[in-house]
């Protein structure tokens, strides 16, 4: 009945958690749930008012450009001038998405034909293997070691597989790992795709949400990244707008043409209001986002002390919402006994990918109190 591109699929990482989740709530288990980056904290309060009043334009309540309002794509690229100091043409090197993993999802059908690889990071966020298997496409591996600072060894693609590649994902600030990527990285980066004519699709949603004044990069602030490269981003993370599916991709205008190539014949652009409510997050103070990145500095202070004094390995991230932390065994049992012993659901190392196992990842998207609240049962997992 089903086509081989989702038979073939393993299952969906988080459509798992969800069981035990609920499996465990059913016998009365008081589940403190650190296993998906969804923001507790609401989305700001101008930001609401903005959608409300655009939701009475009847402007808005027709169809779309699938390319996003001018005024939006103007608004990304003022946003990426003061963050980055990059600048972008938004009629045509920026383009509007239904939040970044849909862009994510459909940029593959536009450049990998059957039989071309994707060079894809492990662990990493499902979509970029399975987007890829959609085109047709095959994902070759690029391990993110911790030896090598969770950065993947350019030098250790096989050179067979560099001819074959037509795209490469990456994301830094890193979802799981909370790894950052340097300037000079970024650079190898640009070069190694120019050498090999490899388009790199770097995911960005993180960039805002760094500590202790770790600023974050974008790769197109690197010279001649332009010629090579995309940046996805989102309004999800920065601004808490998880669920208002908003976003954006920026960078070389011939990617994004194809990119966009694709959307025109699948989807019909994201909601008028939703936009123009964008627009508004995007001029917002800088203050709004630095009261953000106080509460989640916080919390990552109070889980981070918790889960050292148990005697995990880890490294305290200088950005993004979670904690990536070496279980020294099975990542699914680890997972499984952790929900026993404390209430605490995590999400296994394993479902990010084979070079994932061993590790956990915990998110700090849950109120401070609950965050406090398991950082006391975590004392429970001392052998």
């Amino acid at each position: 009945m089903y086509a081989d591109r989702i038979k073939n699929l393993p299952p969906y990482l988080f459509a798992g958690i969800d069981k035990a989740k609920q499996e465990a709530r059913a016998k009365g288990v008081d589940v403190i749930d650190l296993s998906v980056g969804d923001p507790d904290l609401p989305t700001p309060d101008h930001i609401v008012q903005a959608l409300k009043q655009a939701a009475n334009d009847s402007s808005n309540h027709q169809y779309p450009s699938y390319e996003g309002k001018l005024a939006f794509r103007n608004a990304v690229a003022d946003w990426y001038k003061k963050t980055f100091d990059i600048d972008l043409d938004p009629k045509n090197e920026v383009l509007t998405l239904i939040g970044s993993k849909e862009g994510i999802a459909h940029a593959p059908l536009a450049f990998i034909n059957p039989g071309d690889v994707a060079l894809v990071p492990d662990p990493a966020y499902p979509v970029y293997a399975t987007a890829t298997a959609f085109a047709g496409g095959e994902p070759a591996i690029m391990p993110l070691l911790r030896e090598n600072g969770f950065l993947p060894d350019l030098d250790a693609i096989p050179a067979d597989v560099a001819r074959r590649a037509k795209i490469m994902f990456l994301n830094y600030p890193n979802n799981p790992i909370g790894a950052t990527a340097s300037e000079k990285f970024f650079g190898e980066l640009v070069d190694y795709a120019r050498d090999h004519n490899i388009i790199i699709m770097h995911d960005n949603p993180y960039s805002e949400i760094y500590y202790d004044g770790n600023r974050s990069l974008s790769i197109l602030e690197i010279d001649g990244a332009k010629e090579v490269a995309v940046e996805f981003h989102s309004l999800s993370k920065t601004y808490n707008m998880t669920g208002w599916r908003i976003g954006s991709v920026v960078g070389n205008a011939d990617v994004l043409a194809g990119i966009g190539k694709v959307k025109s014949n699948i989807d019909s652009g994201t909601f008028g209001a939703v936009q123009d409510a964008g627009i508004v997050a995007l001029s917002s103070p800088k203050e709004v986002v630095d009261e953000i990145r106080k509460v989640y500095q916080q919390r990552i202070e109070i889980l981070y002390k918790a889960l050292k004094d148990i005697d995990l390995v880890l490294e305290k991230p200088r950005a993004t919402l979670y904690l990536w932390a070496w279980v020294k065994g099975s990542s699914i049992d680890y997972a499984a006994k952790l929900l026993e012993r404390t209430g605490i659901v995590a999400t296994p190392g394993l479902g990010f990918g084979k070079y994932g196992e061993g590790y956990m990842r915990f998110s700090i998207t849950r109120e401070t109190k609950r965050v406090e609240e398991a950082a006391r049962r975590l004392e429970k997992m001392k052998d």
